[in-house]
């Protein structure tokens, strides 16, 4: 199904990509839609939200072989209290009462499906859920991170896949 290096399974309206359509990512989602959001600051006072992805795919069983990928983005919703026809569920979707287990499924089917050493960009934001509760869910240890956005609500984390056949990978903390 996938002969690019990049993949983003929770890809949304590509927010933010610099280019929306790059042809070395493949951008998956488990929805497929098209909503009109009032926004004050858009000619006409509202603004179109398009959620197309390439391939229609569930971030917790994805399509693909083991090691497939070079770099996954992952940034699933992260809204867990908001309703599900509130502007901010149409834009960056919601998660079920089972989060946890979800972005469980999640961290362990992007780390299956990236390459040894390959990395994985993960994007959270902790207005409803804090970041460290999140990195209880995936046995995988970050490289580091950054904060950014207004309030310092938004982080950007980078892990790397460990090559599970390497010896030099056991003790990584000594």
């Amino acid at each position: 199904m996938s002969e690019t290096p990049v993949l983003d399974p929770c890809c949304g309206s590509r927010m933010f990509w610099f280019n929306r359509n790059d042809e070395r990512a493949t951008f998956g989602d488990i929805r497929r839609e098209e909503h009109i959001l009032t926004d004050k600051s858009s000619f006409g006072g509202s603004r179109r939200l398009i959620i197309d992805p390439d391939h229609q795919m569930d971030f917790r069983s994805l399509p693909f072989s083991d090691d497939t990928f070079h770099l996954i983005v992952y940034d699933p919703p992260h809204l867990v209290q908001n309703g599900k026809s509130g502007w901010l569920a149409k834009k960056y979707g919601k998660l079920g009462e089972d989060w946890r287990s979800d972005i469980r499924g999640g961290f362990s089917e992007c780390f299956r499906v990236l390459k040894p050493f390959g990395t994985l960009i993960f994007k959270w934001n902790e207005h409803e859920v804090k970041v460290s509760e999140l990195l209880k869910l995936t046995d995988q240890k970050p490289l580091f991170g950054n904060r950014c956005g207004k309030t310092a609500k938004s982080h950007w984390i980078v892990f790397m896949k460990d090559d599970p056949s390497s010896p030099s990978t056991e003790n990584m903390e000594g």
